[in-house]
């Protein structure tokens, strides 16, 4: 009876041991299960690394480090604001012209004339190149005020309405209103038109075009970042 007894408590104890190892968790199985599973295509970790410091994720960090700034197109300058005036000392004679288109990049041509100043000025791309006085018309036939296109051209041309001659003709109305060459002396006017000394009147008419535009205004006074075309 003795004998079958402590058989029996060792049994017992077999058993419980068998049940105390079946619960434990298998420390090389959950070791296995935290180690990250590599992904077709990448790169385990090596041991004492994490995932950051694979050669897969640097090579997405360097990829998106070297991708190229987006660029957008600069600005174009606006080739009617004035760039330059032409350093003319004192109020311009009559007789007397400027000229100066040394460097002055192409672009299109404004001519604009102060009645009140009697200045004609040409510009190209926003830059002064030349500038004169000009003969006006008088009070019974002024010279109008606005914007005109030059609407023909002629290098030689004689007047339909008082026969006289006007050389580098440039048309602005259809009532004869011109820009031409003409005697500017003190004293001297026109019925209307813009006269130029001959050398300066044909020195505009070889840069200007049809389409091109002439502000006629009184005593309006423009410098270095006006527009040349705001009315």
């Amino acid at each position: 009876m003795g004998m079958l007894a402590l058989c029996g408590a060792a049994l017992a104890l077999l058993g419980a041991g068998a049940l105390l190892v079946a619960s434990e968790p298998d420390s090389h199985a959950a070791a296995a299960s935290e180690t990250p599973t590599a992904q077709p295509g990448t790169q385990a970790a090596p041991p004492g690394k994490t995932p950051r410091d694979t050669a897969g994720s640097r090579q997405i960090a360097d990829s998106s480090e070297a991708a190229p700034p987006v660029q957008t197109a600069p600005e174009k300058p606006d080739p009617f604001v004035i760039k330059r005036i032409l350093p003319i000392d004192g109020p311009i004679k009559y007789g007397e012209w400027h000229w100066d288109e040394k460097d002055v990049p192409d672009g299109p041509i404004v001519i604009t004339v102060d009645l009140d100043a009697r200045v004609l000025s040409i510009f190209r791309n926003g830059y002064e190149i030349g500038a004169t006085a000009v003969l006006l018309g008088t009070q019974e036939k002024p010279t109008p005020l606005g914007v005109f296109p030059i609407t023909q051209k002629r290098r030689h041309h004689v007047s339909n309405i008082y026969g006289a001659p006007m050389p580098y003709m440039q048309r602005l109305t259809n009532d004869g209103i011109s820009l031409h060459a003409s005697e500017v002396e003190w004293g001297y006017a026109s019925h209307g038109c813009i006269g130029m000394p001959e050398p300066f009147a044909a020195k505009v008419f070889s840069k200007t075009k049809l389409g091109d535009r002439v502000f006629i205004t009184r005593g309006k006074m423009v410098s270095k970042g006006d527009s040349l075309v705001d009315s």
